[in-house]
């Protein structure tokens, strides 16, 4: 008995492009995405997995033979091609290899270099690195020195990847088509299929005489040091881009982005959110009822507060426009004080005497409170909505 068909991934729904997309467009989305849901950035096992299915959707779209399989409606990455549970396919019988070689049959693998050797020289790796900023350099804005470990142009070679006075040679194994063919025999027929050369891995040319400093490779590793210019109202897990600082190509090709993602260490004073600042001040007791006035220091001045006479505990004071600068436009976010008033815990014999003589000439007198219609009593009423 036949089974139906495996319905084919929506690689386009995976990138979020449109099938008319073009080769950039691909390039950006997956480049977007790949940044959210790295596994160095995004640590959830779901991320994860959406990582492997953005990778894997950015490796068809991106080469135009596995694209035009997916436009026809198959999946190259499909057990046997894009054919599962055809016949001959996982579970059935004979040596039908799928409908991955069958599309080889029609679209270059019969005569065959429609598909041709892939490109030594390949676009490099984005890169993100961590930077720890103090709370008035997010602030303000600063110029930040960095050191960056990543792949750069080999300099011995310039990115060929060959030793000084050789050159690539021709693949003697495909001739320098990058693929090698196959006959087989299908329900269709006999089947040519092609697959990559394993002895030049599909470039199609071997380096003989490899570059002694990168191997073959084009590019080296190294340490380098850049500045970057970190503007003013920055907020923590933010990333300011540095266009082509990131990895080299292999053999070569050009730089990908480096990302500078922000770290704010915690401030002794004040915490932060968005561009308002908070932070916590306590007076005493007799401060709070007498009134006084408070000098604070914020991050770039200090100003002089006035505390109202009967400022009740956690009450909260307002600096306008001396928080944090706001990154996009004018102005700048408020100052927020946060007042705790300060009750003494211990009291010598006349400033205790001294409290109750006040206590009694406002009528609040202070009951003892095994005494019956005492300090109890009087919250009991109050709660119940006694007068």
């Amino acid at each position: 008995m036949r089974t139906r068909n495996a319905v084919a991934r929506d690689y386009y729904g995976i990138l979020g492009v449109s099938r008319e997309a073009s080769d950039d467009e691909i390039k950006r989305a997956y480049r977007k995405l790949a940044r959210q849901f790295h596994p160095d950035v995004n640590p959830d096992p779901e991320a994860q997995e959406k990582f492997k299915d953005i990778n894997a959707a950015y490796e068809v779209l991106s080469d135009d033979r596995k694209r035009q399989i997916v436009d026809l409606g198959g999946d190259p990455l499909a057990p046997g091609g894009g054919g599962a549970g055809g016949p001959g396919g996982p579970g059935g019988a004979g040596p039908f290899v799928g409908f991955q070689d069958i599309m080889d049959a029609f679209f270059g693998g019969a005569g065959g270099n429609a598909r041709g050797p892939r490109p030594r020289t390949r676009p490099g790796a984005d890169a993100i690195l961590r930077l720890e900023l103090d709370l008035h350099e997010t602030a303000f804005g600063v110029e930040a020195p960095i050191t960056v470990d990543t792949a750069v142009l080999c300099t011995t070679c310039s990115g060929a990847g060959t030793a000084a006075g050789t050159h690539l040679a021709t693949c003697e194994a495909c001739a320098g088509r990058g693929e090698v063919q196959s006959v087989q025999r299908t329900f269709l027929g006999q089947v040519v299929s092609a697959r990559p050369c394993t002895v030049c891995q599909g470039y199609g040319t071997t380096i003989p005489h490899p570059c002694p400093t990168c191997a073959g490779d084009g590019r080296v590793r190294t340490r380098r040091s850049l500045t970057v210019k970190i503007p003013a109202g920055v907020e923590d897990g933010m990333r300011i881009r540095l266009a082509q600082q990131g990895e080299v190509g292999p053999g070569g090709g050009t730089a990908g982005d480096l990302y500078v993602e922000i770290h704010e260490r915690p401030h002794d004073v004040y915490s932060r959110k968005g561009d308002d600042l908070h932070c916590r001040v306590t007076v005493p007791m007799t401060a709070a009822a007498l009134g006084t006035r408070l000098t604070i220091k914020t991050l770039d001045s200090e100003e002089t507060v006035d505390v109202k006479a009967g400022t009740q505990p956690a009450s909260t004071l307002r600096l306008r426009a001396r928080g944090v600068p706001h990154l996009r436009g004018t102005g700048r976010g408020d100052l927020y004080v946060h007042l705790d008033v300060r009750t003494p815990t211990k009291l010598d014999p006349d400033q205790e005497k001294m409290l109750r003589d006040f206590a009694k000439t406002r009528g609040e007198e202070v009951a003892e409170l095994s005494k019956q219609g005492g300090f109890f009593s009087r919250m009991r009423d109050a709660f119940n909505g006694h007068a």
